[in-house]
Order: structure tokens, then sequence, then C-alpha cells
């Protein structure tokens, strides 16, 4: 295929791009997460991250088949292609390992646009799905360019940026954001374009644009052309003014717009937009957030799948909350959405697959999807490096440990190591291996379902103040001390979150932070709130009283959850006693 003039880049836009990518600004006061290169996961966590690697490596993801056409895409022309880069910069990333076929991929790019820099078809007015699909590319060239310093990266992005969303600043205020505007109620598994208005050609994912949105203001922090800033703005505006909820708009999308408001908070120093994302993360936690911590994929949509895009953005946009707001709250819902509902959504394979969910219309967790290996396969690769990533923040000389997790750490002159089963376990140790005085606090997250917390110091019992949901531990740490966190979960019964759940008599039962369902379908029924008490020996509970026997949701990849009708499990129990 011959080449567009344009891939041809000239020495002078290099130049350019070098000229115009900003340094990050001072963050000394922020808390950070941890470089993936500080950072060498192990246990569980490891093995995801290596089972998904190995997932795309395989046929599927291969560079001849990545690059698809627009008919074959489905009409989402960068999607695939973006999500694959950005997959595998992070997994290599995260793992340290060298992938196969990444550079491949980018250098198998430029024969692939069109005449102007982008993939798929050059339209008049604006595609939402065509700007939602090259918001994953511009992330995954981004995030590749960071990873690798390739300067045709940045370049490729550039252009996409000039040429792609640049164009339709005019239009956005004109976007459609009332329902009857739109003519598909539900839309196909990976959504589908519908009709045409006021020159946007809209999506039955509801929203998509956003997406586009947030991989526009990722390029954004490398290149601060005005012009950009003014499509972000509009962008912005437009999305703070949509009714989420009465839009039904999809989750997904209205997540990712979460993260990307975040990170333009972080750009421009405009701390109002930390208060407008948290506000939608609670109107996605009240309507959107499933009772295994998963998503219904459309707001008001109850009836349909879920989609561990979505769930793997909640779980990334939940920690970017807490890191800006010291909100501790933000952090328990990152521990339930990855234990309940994004580590249980990663298949044998290590692809990720989607559920029915569970809430509204469905009492019960089953299987909807094996696996959708055409987008939420490639996401695991994005959700599973980050959440190594986030085993550990840095702000000044203190070290956050907001997850507890197998893995190594090191920051300048300051080694960690950490062992655990959490939440199975009931202990968490710390060995320091290195100090130069640069770790003066370690600080220990103790969430409010764990009870009697204790934490020694070389077998010493210490009182360590709790703040905003951590214990401090500050002292001159010496190699080979060692910092222990023992601590128990009880089993309990909650009230379901979703607020278009209007039955007061219904309960799920959890554990610590692991929701709790039967081994079967059948309906759990109770009289009052009988105590659940765990089976000695297990991590299998009974309801007292009665013959029903609960687990946890959570599972290292059972094989059995891809087994389509095998899986099952009852959740949701009526209390007749009421």
């Amino acid at each position: 295929m011959k080449l567009p003039a344009y891939a041809l880049i000239p020495a002078v836009l290099v130049f350019l791009m070098t000229a115009c990518t900003l340094k990050p600004q001072n963050t000394s006061h922020r808390i950070l997460p941890a470089d993936f290169a500080s950072i060498h996961a192990a246990g569980e966590l490891y093995q995801r991250i290596q089972r998904n690697f190995d997932r795309l490596e395989e046929e599927y993801y291969l560079p001849e088949n990545v690059f698809w056409s627009e008919k074959e895409s489905g009409g989402w022309p960068g999607d695939k292609e973006g999500r694959t880069i950005l997959a595998l910069t992070l997994n290599a990333q995260a793992s340290g390992r060298t992938p196969k076929y990444l550079d491949t991929l980018i250098k198998m790019l430029p024969a692939h646009l069109n005449a102007k820099g982008y993939l798929g078809t050059i339209h008049e007015g604006a595609d939402e799905q065509q700007l939602s699909g090259h918001g994953w590319l511009l992330r995954g060239l981004c995030e590749y360019y960071r990873y690798t310093g390739d300067e045709k990266a940045l370049s490729y992005a550039k252009t996409i940026a000039d040429s792609l969303f640049l164009p339709v600043t005019p239009i956005i205020k004109d976007y459609p954001c009332l329902p009857e505007d739109r003519l598909a109620e539900v839309g196909d598994m990976s959504g589908s374009a519908q009709n045409t208005v006021n020159g946007w050609r809209l999506s039955s994912d509801v929203g998509c644009v956003f997406i586009g949105m947030e991989g526009l203001i990722h390029y954004y922090s490398f290149d601060r052309d005005p012009r950009i800033k003014e499509t972000i703005d509009s962008l912005v505006n437009l999305f703070l003014g949509i009714d989420l909820v009465g839009i039904k708009a999809q989750t997904h999308a209205s997540l990712t717009a979460v993260r990307g408001l975040l990170r333009y908070a972080e750009i421009t120093g405009n701390d109002t937009l930390i208060t407008e994302a948290a506000s939608r993360w609670q109107t996605y936690r009240d309507y959107g957030m499933t009772e295994n911590y998963e998503n219904y994929n459309w707001f008001s949509r109850y009836g349909t799948w879920t989609e561990p895009c979505a769930i793997i953005d909640s779980y990334m946009a939940a920690v970017q909350l807490w890191a800006a707001t010291r909100n501790a709250q933000y952090l328990d819902d990152a521990e339930k959405i990855y234990l309940n509902g994004m580590a249980s959504t990663q298949r044998s394979n290590g692809g990720f697959g989607c559920d029915k969910p569970l809430g509204v219309e469905y009492l019960d967790l089953s299987v909807h999807a094996d696996e959708a290996y055409w987008c939420c396969t490639m996401r695991g690769g994005e959700g599973l490096p980050r959440a190594a990533q986030y085993s550990y923040f840095t702000a000044g000389d203190t070290i956050f440990v907001p997850f507890y997790r197998e893995n190594t750490f090191h920051t300048g002159s300051t080694a960690l190591s950490q062992h655990t089963q959490y939440p199975f376990g009931d202990t968490v140790t710390f060995t320091v291996g290195k100090s130069g005085g640069a770790l003066k606090t370690l600080s220990l997250r103790i969430p409010p379902y764990m009870h009697e917390p204790v934490i020694t110091v070389n077998g010493k019992e210490i009182h360590a103040e709790i703040i905003k949901g951590f214990a401090n531990i500050t002292r001159t740490f010496s190699p080979g001390d060692t910092i222990k966190l023992r601590y128990s979960f009880r089993p309990s019964w909650e009230p379901l979150q979703n607020k278009d759940i209007t039955d007061t008599s219904l309960r799920k039962a959890v554990y610590g932070p692991l929701v709790l369902g039967t081994a079967s379908g059948q309906a759990l029924n109770t009289k009052g709130l009988p105590a659940i008490e765990r089976i000695d020996g297990t991590y299998d509970f009974i309801i007292a009283n009665t013959c029903d026997t609960l687990r946890p949701l959570y599972h290292l990849m059972d094989p059995a959850v891809s087994l389509k009708n095998k899986y099952r499990r009852a959740v949701v129990a009526k209390n007749n006693g009421l």
C-alpha cells in the first residue's frame, strides 16, 4: 500500500513536536502512583498480568489481524488498534517482559491511515464512534511514546488531534443531548451507528464521544496547543451539562470522562473539575454500579449486561479520585470493584468477559459472554498493570499502601517487600530491604470493614494514628525492619445500593470487601437477618439455621466461570422477616 504523503514526517515536524512537548507540572504536593519500574508484582496479580499478556499475543491480536477495515470494526476505526497498543505497552511495563508485536504495530500504522492521517472514512461533520475509537489510539500512542521515547508515535497522535478532532470543534455545541434524538434503546454488544443529527453521526453507545475526549486530554498533556485546549474545553462543558441518567448514557464512556476530568484538573490546576468528577462518580455509584461492583452498561437500562471495560474504568477512576481528594471511601470502592467485579470477570484464558448485571432485574450472577475479546480483553491489559502500579503511592517522604498484594517496591534508597494472602488471610507483612533515610512514614490503609487491626514493628505492638483511613507509622526505618498488620473480617448483611431498587427487604451477604453468593442459582430467602458463620478451615460460609452455603464471588480465574451455563450464584437475599 502506498503511504499517504503526511506519513513521511519531515524533520521540521519532529522539531515542532519536541518543542511543544511540555514537561509535567510540578507535582511535589500531590500523591503520585509509583512508577512501573519501581514495583515488581508477584503472586496472584502477577499471574493475572502474565495470563492476559499471553492472551494478547495469540492469533486474534497478531499485527496482521489488528488493523481492521471500518466494516470489520463495526464502525469503530481506531478502537481495536488503540486498545491493543495501550494494553501491550502497559503489560510490558508491569511484567518486565518484552512484547513480541508492539513495535510492529507502530511500524504498520502509517500504511493504514487515510489521506488525512487517521483511520476510517473521512466524514463531513462528526462520527461519534470514530472519535471514540481514536480516543483509544491517542492514549495508546501517548503511552507508547512515554514508554519508548519514539517521536513518531507522538507525531501520529498530533495528526489525529489536528485532522480529526479540531475540525469538529464548531459543532460540539450541537451534540444531541436529548433521549428523543436517539433511535436505539439498546445497542449491539459492541455498539452500532444510528441516526445523524446536527452533523453528528450517533452511536447506540450514547456518549461514547467522551472516550475521545479523554484521549485528547491525554495527548494534550504532551502538546499544549491552545486549539486543542479549545476543543477539550468545549467537550468538557458538553459533558458537564448532560443528564447522564436521563440520556441513558453509556457508563463506560461516562467513567472514562470522569478520568479525563481528573487528568485535565491535574494539567490545568482547575480543582473545580475534581468536584465535578466526584459528582459524576456518585451518579455512577447510585445508578450505574451493580451489587457486586460491576456495571450496568447504560444508565437506566438494567436488563442488559456488564462490561469489564467500564469496570476497569471505575476502578481507575475511584483510585484517581482518592489521590485527588484523600477521601478513603474511594479506595473502599476501588478495592470492592477489583475483588468482586474486575477480578471475577477475568476468564481462565486471561481474557475478560461480560456477566448479567446483578441488582435491579437479576438477583443472581451468571455469565453473559465468555469473553469480550474485541474490547474488554485489551482493557484488562490496562486495568491489571494499573492495579500493580496503584499498589503504592508516594508524597514526599511518605509511602502510602492503599491495597495489600504480594510484591516488592523500591524508591530511591528505600526497598520494601510485601507478603500477604489478603483478603483471605489475616496478616500483611512488610520487610524493609534497605533504607537511607528516604522513608520517614509508612502509611497503611485501614478500611472500615477491617476489624481489630493490630500493627507491630519488629514484634512490638505500636499505636499508629489513623488519619483519613490510613495508619501512619513514622520512625527511622532500618534494613531488616519487619512491619506486620493483623486484622479480621466479619460476615454481615448489607442493603442494596442502587437508588432504583425500592424493595428494602433485599440484602446481600459480605465478608469484609468480598461479596458472597450461593453455589447454586436458587433464590435465596431468609427470615430476619440470620447470622452468617464461616466454616472452619475454609472460605465457605453458612447461613445460621439453614443449609445455604455461601462463598466469595471472587475467584482466581476459575475455569468453571467460562462454562456459560455452569456458573451461577444467587447473591441477593429476600428478607421475609421484615
